[in-house]
């Protein structure tokens, strides 16, 4: 079968699944829609919070981060996984136990406060909206090769989905949809990551892999790196012969951004409002922390192996592009040609770099994310350190010599004494899509990976609008905006609230669709800003509100307020008002300036909370309580 078939196969059966789910599992009422009912297993629930947490930019984004920047993008694994742990011990238990279904709820009233409801909802737009505009991002890059549509064309595709299983279902169907997503997901990322070190170490398992030697011979550019080299010594002696100026085992970030990235991910982590609100989906407090477990188990499958995929990756680009011949090796396939590469494989062997085996080139090309600049005129492309051209590609109407399409940018010399000039661009968000492709591996892998990048991208993106759309409805309107005075509670009936967070959900999907055909950045770095600013607003007014019992009103909006102004506005100086520098304190880069906001919650939250009168004696009692977690039922319901 061939691969178009397949991949139409995989992706519209997983989307049938997922679809069919949600419609079973149709909310009924408000806590249906909110928080499943309150009545989740932890497996399940575990599952389903992996799958909502290994977003677009886990799946997609993350092995490329690390293809790319080497021993860097490991603090995008160490931060990650770590705010799990966080997560886990310090937040999990006492926020079931508290019982509410939103971030704000919890806010709101453990800081007996309408005005604190109204700005933790506003922190909830800022984080899921810079999210979920990675994720929608993530959609379209995933459409655009596979089903070979414009990128702006994929995400308007993903916002229906989304808005089928997000706006019907809410969280209930959410909830066992994620559990079928994280399968596939998790299933897509795994099998192509054994075939691919087996195909580069002979080594079962991609973790095992990373640590062993190559299977075979390969021509660099500069030198022949020989069969039995160590994979990261390879790795190592290819990018100092290609110019670049650090070996992928070694990192150029330094020890102060690698440590502020990292804190500012795990925080970011631990303050998520989507990934939060999934431990009000299960029976007990109890389970609220076996939950966290079984979710730090599930995502450890795939991060464990992004290390190794993320080498492979690098290894088969340099070794499959350097120095092939565009024309003959982008060139449609005849039948015989086909017959012949599958017979290579079939045997073992390596047919990558046969005429027409590099088809997949062309196809990512069309979607603009690669782009090749013959810069000497001999047709062949080079990749070495250094940008092609300035700027991401821009493509006219107009075919090259050797058939690719014309970029307009302004080209860039490489670096003087450089061995090898650069032509190639190759978006990081592509690595793990392209990756199998570029192995030539079974048309069926690449489809299953297809199915799975769609899984992890709208699992997150569902339960991110989800929770902007409760936020609206059920904290702004129901305990805001239309609250009783005497009783304090909603003036909404249940079915009236249910309308309106699916009206909310409806507006939030055409936002997040906006952001996603114009996104402020690569899916990684974009989903870096959102946890920074969790990092910033959450964490610390969560972790005030479990531990600190003089900490009151006053101290929880001066600290919320001062962690999202200065952490948003640093990210806009630094990332869209001028990248070159300027505006940086201390070398600190945007992606973990969240750790500094945090810091300044948590400074200016105590001087305050110190400086005006402690909380009721009520509130001090109730905080007492939260701190012992056992004996919770049921989510509160309002």
């Amino acid at each position: 079968m061939d691969l178009q078939t397949l991949i139409y196969l995989f992706v519209g059966a997983s989307f049938a699944l997922y679809i069919g789910i949600a419609i079973w599992a149709k909310a009924a009422s408000t806590k249906d829609f909110y928080v499943a009912g309150g009545g989740v297993h932890p497996v399940a629930n575990g599952m389903a919070t992996a799958a909502d947490w290994m977003s677009a930019a886990s799946f997609i984004s993350l092995a490329g981060i690390v293809s790319l920047l080497g021993r860097d993008g490991a603090a995008y694994l160490m931060g990650w996984t770590g705010g799990y742990v966080l997560l886990a011990m310090l937040l999990a238990p006492y926020l079931r136990k508290f019982g509410k279904f939103t971030v704000p709820d919890f806010v709101g009233d453990r800081y007996y406060s309408d005005f604190a409801r109204t700005v933790a909802v506003i922190c909830v737009i800022f984080v899921s909206f810079t999210y979920v505009a990675g994720q929608m991002r993530g959609v379209g890059v995933v459409f655009s090769r596979f089903l070979q549509v414009d990128v702006n064309t994929g995400v308007i595709i993903g916002m229906c989905i989304v808005f089928f299983y997000a706006v019907l279902g809410g969280m209930k169907g959410i909830t066992y949809t994620q559990v079928a997503q994280y399968c596939v997901l998790i299933v897509a990322f795994i099998v192509p990551a054994v075939f691919l070190s087996l195909q580069v170490t002979g080594e079962f398992l991609p973790q095992v892999g990373l640590g062993s030697p190559i299977a075979f011979d390969f021509d660099n550019g500069v030198q022949t790196i020989q069969q039995g080299t160590y994979l990261l010594t390879a790795l190592d002696q290819t990018f100092t012969d290609l110019g670049f100026n650090i070996p992928y085992t070694e990192g150029r970030a330094g020890v102060w951004n690698t440590f502020l990235l990292c804190v500012a991910l795990m925080a970011g982590t631990a303050g998520l409002p989507h990934v939060i609100v999934r431990f009000f989906t299960v029976p007990k407090v109890r389970d609220a922390r076996i939950s966290a477990g079984w979710a730090l188990l599930f995502i450890s499958l795939l991060y464990t192996s992004v290390p190794g995929v993320a080498a492979f990756a690098r290894l088969n680009l340099i070794k499959n592009v350097q120095n092939n011949d565009y024309a003959t090796w982008t060139a449609e396939c005849s039948a015989e040609q086909e017959a012949a590469i599958n017979a290579i494989m079939a045997d073992g062997g390596d047919a990558a770099r046969m005429p027409c085996a590099g088809n997949w080139f062309a196809t990512w090309e069309k979607g603009g994310l690669i782009g090749w600049m013959d810069k000497n005129g001999d047709g062949k492309i080079q990749f070495a350190n250094g940008a092609p051209f300035a700027g991401k590609p821009t493509f006219s109407d107009q075919v090259g010599a050797s058939g690719q399409r014309m970029i307009t940018n302004t080209a860039i010399a490489a670096p003087e004494g450089q061995a090898i000039e650069n032509e190639l661009y190759v978006d990081r968000d592509i690595i793990v899509l392209a990756n199998p492709e570029i192995a030539r591996l079974p048309n069926w892998v690449i489809a299953l990976i297809a199915a799975g990048g769609l899984a992890a991208a709208l699992s997150t993106a569902a339960g991110l609008l989800l929770v902007i759309s409760a936020s609206i409805s059920h904290d702004l309107l129901g305990r805001v905006i239309y609250k009783d005075k005497e009783t304090g509670k909603s003036k909404l009936t249940d079915s009236q609230e249910l309308m309106a967070a699916r009206g909310a959900a409806v507006v939030a999907i055409i936002v997040a669709g906006y952001l996603g055909i114009n996104p402020p950045g690569f899916v990684a770095q974009v989903v870096a800003f959102a946890f920074g600013l969790a990092a910033a607003s959450f964490f610390p007014v969560i972790i005030n509100g479990i531990f600190d019992k003089r900490m009151n009103r006053e101290g929880a909006i001066a600290g919320m307020l001062v962690g999202l102004i200065f952490t948003f506005g640093y990210i806009i100086l630094n990332v869209f008002v001028d990248k070159s520098g300027a505006y940086e304190m201390f070398n600190i880069k945007a992606t973990g300036v969240g750790t500094i906001g945090m810091f300044l919650h948590f400074i200016v939250a105590y001087v305050v909370s110190r400086a005006t009168a402690p909380p009721p004696q009520e509130i001090q009692d109730m905080v007492e309580d939260i701190r012992i977690p056992r004996g919770a039922g049921e989510a509160q319901a309002h």
